[in-house]
């Protein structure tokens, strides 16, 4: 059972962009409602849920009518409001599709501020974990003798790839299944 106003993290969802190329934030927009509206339609029961009440946009027209777009694709019908920002960022008004505002009392800020920072924090761990994992990647995948499983030992031991660099040869070569070569080879790549 959902509490009205309260931020469910079960039903977090993160999306990949897939069609964009470009740095186009509606265009991203409109990518990921439409998946997410047809993940929803076609298994309501499914990881997605049923389709969402209202949504929110952190931002203004322009992005309201990229979720319009992705809606209209299923014709289904969803309240779309975008969050007006202040000089300072600070969300002052919510207005729907025909640009009428909506005054926002405590309440309902509260609710889009913490909707907002869970959101916020929610990208920002997310970009965080896919630059590590690209970092990862570009480096130690690129070291012979290097697979998968040594990878994640040396990650686990040292916890990031400037742990790595950070130790010596002889600390490196204790990981299992490193030799002392090996660790010296990783040494000199990751300069």
């Amino acid at each position: 059972m959902q509490k009205t106003g309260v931020i469910n993290k079960n039903l977090a969802r993160r999306f990949k962009i897939k069609t964009v190329f470009t740095q186009d934030d509606p265009k991203c927009m409109e990518e990921v409602v439409t998946r997410r509206i047809k993940h929803s339609i076609e298994n309501s029961k499914g990881a997605f849920g049923s389709l969402p009440d209202v949504i929110f946009a952190d931002g203004g027209i322009t992005q309201i009518k990229a979720i319009k777009r992705a809606i209209n694709k299923y014709k289904v019908n969803i309240p779309v409001f975008g969050m007006v920002k202040d000089n300072k960022h600070n969300t002052k008004k919510l207005i729907d599709d025909n640009k009428n505002e909506i005054k926002l009392n405590d309440t309902l800020m509260n609710f889009v501020t913490n909707m907002q920072d869970e959101v916020h924090r929610i990208a920002i761990e997310y970009n965080r974990k896919l630059r590590d994992k690209d970092t990862t990647k570009s480096k130690l995948d690129k070291i012979k003798g290097i697979g998968e499983k040594k990878k994640q030992d040396l990650i686990k031991k040292f916890g990031s790839i400037e742990g790595i660099k950070k130790a010596d040869i002889l600390e490196i070569s204790k990981v299992k299944g490193v030799t002392y070569e090996l660790a010296r080879k990783i040494k000199k790549e990751l300069l």
